[in-house]
């Protein structure tokens, strides 16, 4: 079956990047190739996630560096599910990771957004599982 399997999120700095994704977030990091001219070929994942992956990828030019923390209009444009919300959002608090609110109920589940390195947000997401 199809399926989207990498998303690319425009960073300043591939190793900036690896650095909260992988040390604060808790992603793995799938694979960093060197690809010469300074580019790199990185991949990042949620811990055991084995369909969705983020392509990080250094901006190259205006256009790229100046959608950098913007690359969804100031929307929350990524989601990360947990099956523990409260777990999760105490681990990354403490890893550095600035939350933009306290977890909150909503019809679909537990919801905390987040902001990543570049201000970026996300939401941290428990769904309700009813739905």
């Amino acid at each position: 079956m199809p399926h989207i399997g990498l998303v690319t999120l425009v960073v300043t700095d591939y190793d900036d990047a690896i650095d909260f994704y992988v040390n604060k977030v808790g992603f793995d990091l799938i694979e960093d190739s060197d690809m010469g001219d300074g580019k790199r070929w990185v991949v990042i994942s949620p811990k055991g996630a084995v369909e969705t992956r983020l392509l990080l990828a250094k901006a190259s030019g205006e256009p790229q560096t100046s959608a950098i923390g913007n690359q969804t209009g100031g929307r929350v444009g990524f989601f990360l599910n947990t099956d523990d919300l409260a777990r999760d959002h105490r681990r990354m608090k403490t890893a550095g990771v600035v939350f933009l609110e306290e977890p909150r109920y909503e019809p679909y589940g537990i919801v905390a957004v987040f902001a990543d390195l570049y201000g970026n947000k996300w939401d941290l997401l428990e769904l309700n599982p009813l739905r």
